[in-house]
């Protein structure tokens, strides 16, 4: 018996002989087709490259893509579990033709494929094409030898698709295969054709049209191949099956479900075996390709999958969390070949725990408020909406898990009651909300986030993805359309722009409706917690609310907030580990270029405790450890020892990112693990480098460091070390030598400039100005006081007063003035010996001298004043108003 994995693996290897690239199934979240919640066909990710808005470097794919049908048009959740194909995850195995070969080779490949590689019998298959395509049905006769009365022409939509009204469009082509007469049904077109007994296993799309408008389409200039063949219903066949549920692949995930649950597999409970089984596949590969369960959008698909899977277990009488026990046999048969499983197991298992734990608390309480409320109503009754309404928003309950439970019983839900209450909930909380700033501008936001939901993030996985254009804001108001030069706010349903928030810095980039318009994003900021608000400026246009654009963050810029924002969690560890645990984060700012971290700590850090905090960093870096993501209760997380960041607004679930090295046998990191919903490094080598760069106080107890890493290090490095370089050239020495040699220049310096200071101390006490009768040499009498006044120069302002108590001891009685001019401003001092205090004021003397070169005022003792002012070129005038003063005090 062929496995599935060799199933898969046969098809794939198939068509690289055939000339095929074998491409990587691209994510669950589309993020080429905005219109889409989940990828659930095999050709949505060359959706562009099949409308020509995209080439890529081959012209045929082959791929085995993951696909959920679980939410909008395409969902399937309520038939999983009690049909035999129905599914809320499956693999498409797909082979395409992007303008290559065309119908015969597409035919020849699959029979080929079907009949000789995978050995089903010629005479048990039979095809449909579509009525007008008689080309197909003689390449089926010509090419695979399908006689005629197994060529079923269908004149239905059945056999033709399109991608949308306008667009790429085709007949298309299947292949069914015959279970036998033993099975009710007829072939396909029949009216017995809803019986099992002809199924479809593979489908060919002849991409040959372009509908133009609703009437007119014409030829495609290069016409292309897109099929799609589910490998669960290829295995059934392979493997002998009728039953989808039947084959190695499910069957060993539903022997896990009973295992766990101590339930037979065979036994009652068959249908919620698959369900779980089934559900686990969609919620385990939905949770790695970044959903995260919440009220709305896919989140809200996703926790309906769970809730229903875990209503499932409670059915079988389980009390316990079961399904993230799970997880190891979900990898175990799917890790390869979609790695991410393995990648993610912590975050699917940390998910699934939390859900599971917190829908059992509200299980219970809720189904005992909907037995007591049931119990009031007749048989075939309706349940009121408002009651409907507090079970989801007091317990948690979708209102497709409420008609979940009410139809075993025949009852229904008022869904416009339940719909009303809805509305006056968001009613009241308008009302009740205030926003910060322009109260106008903020009730904006909050209308827009109300009508329109939050921005699904899809930054965690790429920067590059598709959206819709939801809203346009132009100074304040929300408007349809806007021309080139506009300054514009754009909101999208979907975006890989990460919003400002954490302390990181929002994404910049580009937004491009293709044919259309192109909006330069400056910044881009959130609102309300997860409305993603683009700011920036029309380039091309008009831009319009509803058109379909490519939203492409600047890499280079993401790259390096990454790193930054990784190095500030490893960071504030290595900070604890030196400082003590006393150090908690009171702030940061995460750039492109640099980080900013404060912290709670007392006194400065010391040149010692720099160099290990970055040597403790920079080994973890070093040891190039993977970062890894979970989701988990904030309180559980806090608990097991995640650090909460500063200003964050943590909700009921939380993304825990934990780095560095493991410890033997723990699985748990050792280093860091902080609450975070930033975008992170793959691995810690991916930071490169940090180096601290500033350490500086913020206030009374808070301490900043500021540090760059990566290529924003290097660069500081390479600026400090030609810093160097040039300093020892100016030197004339090596660099290794210029500590030395500066040293002993400063030595130099200090004695020259004690020197000069001699110097001038000796020219100021043996000069000054003509002198008067009975004064001493380089003095005067000035109202029968001694006066000694000086002009001087590029005197240190420092000295003066110590100059002037000198030559007040040399005079014995006297006042003293001294006039220093350095840089065009004037310093002065005056001194009064103590003799004289009573009869002259230094104070009232140095302002008089200060008035003169326009200072104002001045201040100190009645023995000893200092003042200053602006003009130098009236020192002199400043001496001769001073003496003034004395003259006429006297």
């Amino acid at each position: 018996m062929q496995t599935t994995k060799q199933i898969r693996q046969t098809f794939i290897e198939f068509f690289k002989r055939e000339g095929h690239e074998h491409v990587a199934s691209s994510p669950l979240v589309p993020l080429n087709d905005p219109t889409l919640m989940f990828t659930n066909a095999g050709m949505v990710q060359f959706k562009n490259v099949f409308t020509g808005n995209e080439t890529r470097p081959y012209n045929r794919a082959v791929t085995s893509q993951k696909c959920v049908r679980a939410g909008g048009k395409h969902n399937d959740l309520d038939n999983v579990g009690h049909t035999a194909r129905h599914h809320t995850f499956f693999e498409m195995l797909g082979n395409f033709s992007f303008g290559d070969y065309f119908k015969e080779d597409a035919i020849d490949f699959a029979w080929r494929l079907v009949t000789k590689e995978y050995g089903l019998p010629a005479e048990r298959l039979l095809v449909t094409v579509h009525t007008s395509d008689e080309e197909a049905a003689g390449l089926w006769r010509k090419v695979a030898g399908v006689p005629d009365d197994r060529i079923i022409r269908i004149p239905t939509s059945d056999n033709f698709w399109s991608m949308g009204e306008t667009g790429p469009c085709g007949p298309c082509s299947e292949i069914f295969f015959d279970h036998g007469d033993h099975i009710p049904g007829g072939p396909p077109g029949s009216p017995e054709e809803d019986g099992d007994r002809f199924i479809e296993i593979w489908n060919l799309v002849f991409m040959q049209f372009e509908q133009i408008t609703k009437d007119q389409r014409v030829d495609l200039p290069r016409p292309s191949i897109d099929t799609g063949m589910g490998l669960e219903r290829i295995a059934a066949v392979l493997q002998g099956k009728h039953d989808n549920y039947d084959i190695d692949l499910m069957r060993n995930l539903i022997e896990a479900v009973a295992a766990v649950c101590g339930t037979d597999p065979d036994g009652p409970h068959q249908v919620s075996h698959r369900v779980i089984a089934d559900h686990l596949r969609a919620c385990g590969f939905l949770i790695a390709d970044g959903v995260l369960p919440s009220k709305e959008g896919r989140g809200y698909v996703l926790r309906r999958i769970m809730r229903r899977a875990m209503r499932h277990a409670h059915m079988m009488g389980v009390t316990d969390p079961i399904m993230y026990k799970l997880v190891p046999a979900l990898v175990k048969e799917m890790g390869q070949p979609f790695t991410e499983l393995e990648r993610a197991q912590a975050l699917i298992t940390e998910t699934l725990k939390l859900e599971e734990s917190r829908f059992r608390q509200m299980l219970e309480r809720g189904l005992r408020l909907l037995s007591d409320e049931t119990a009031r109503l007749p048989e075939g009754g309706i349940l009121a909406g408002d009651v409907a309404f507090k079970l989801y928003d007091t317990y948690g309950f979708p209102l497709d898990l409420t008609q979940d439970a009410l139809r075993g019983q025949g009852m229904t839900v008022d869904e416009a009651g339940f719909n009303a209450a809805m509305e006056r909930q968001r009613a009241e909380a308008r009302v009740a909300w205030s926003g910060s700033g322009d109260a106008a501008i903020e009730k904006v936001w909050f209308e827009l986030r109300d009508r329109l939901g939050g921005t699904d993030f899809l930054g965690y996985a790429t920067e590059s993805a598709e959206g819709q254009i939801t809203a346009i804001v132009v100074d304040g108001s929300p408007v349809e359309a806007a021309t080139p030069g506009t300054e514009v706010a754009v909101i999208a349903n979907q975006s890989p722009f990460y919003g400002e928030s954490g302390g990181q810095m929002g994404d910049t980039g580009t937004i491009t409706v293709a044919g259309k318009g192109r909006v330069r994003v400056r910044e881009t900021h959130k609102k309300l917690g997860d409305l993603t608000v683009h700011r920036g400026t029309v380039e091309d246009g008009p831009i319009s609310v509803g058109d379909e654009a490519r939203f492409d963050v600047e890499g280079s810029r993401r790259s390096a907030l990454r790193a930054h924002h990784s190095a500030t969690h490893l960071l504030h560890e290595a900070l604890r580990r030196v400082l003590g645990e006393h150090v908690t984060q009171k702030g940061s700012l995460v750039a492109p270029d640099r980080l900013r971290f404060d912290i709670s700590h007392p006194k400065p850090l010391t040149a010692e405790e720099v160099a290990r905090v970055e040597a403790i960093v920079n080994g973890q870096i070093r040891a190039n450890e993977a970062v890894t993501t979970r989701l988990m209760d904030p309180e559980a997380a806090i608990e097991a020892g995640a650090m909460a960041l500063f200003g964050e607004k943590y909700g009921d679930e939380v993304r825990v990112v934990s780095m560095g090295a493991l410890e033997s046998g723990s699985g748990r990191p050792v280093f860091s693990v902080e609450l975070c919903g930033g975008t992170h490094v793959g691995r810690t080598g991916d930071i490169g480098l940090l180096k601290i760069i500033g350490e500086s106080a913020v206030s009374a107890g808070i301490r900043r460091i500021e540090a760059v890493v990566g290529d924003a290090a290097l660069a500081w490095l390479n600026e400090r070390d030609s810093l160097l370089t040039q300093t020892a050239e100016a030197l004339r020495t090596a660099p290794v030598d210029v500590p030395g040699r500066v040293g002993a220049l400063l030595e130099d310096r200090k004695r020259l400039e004690k020197e000069l200071a001699d110097v001038r101390k000796k020219l100021a006490l043996g000069s000054g100005g003509a002198g008067g009768a009975g004064a001493a040499p380089g003095h005067e009498t000035v109202a029968g006081v001694t006066f000694a006044g000086r002009l001087l120069q590029d005197v240190p302002p420092k000295d003066l007063k110590g100059m002037a108590d000198e030559i007040k001891t040399q005079i014995g009685s006297g006042v003293v003035a001294l006039i220093n001019t350095s840089e065009g401003k004037v310093s002065l001092v005056v001194g009064v010996t103590d003799d004289l205090k009573g009869a002259h004021d230094a104070v009232a003397l140095v302002r008089a001298g200060s008035a003169a070169v326009g200072g104002k005022g001045g201040g100190g003792r009645p023995d000893m004043a200092q003042a200053g002012g602006p003009d130098a070129d009236k020192a002199a005038e400043a001496l001769e108003a001073i003496k003034g003063a004395l003259a006429a005090a006297g």
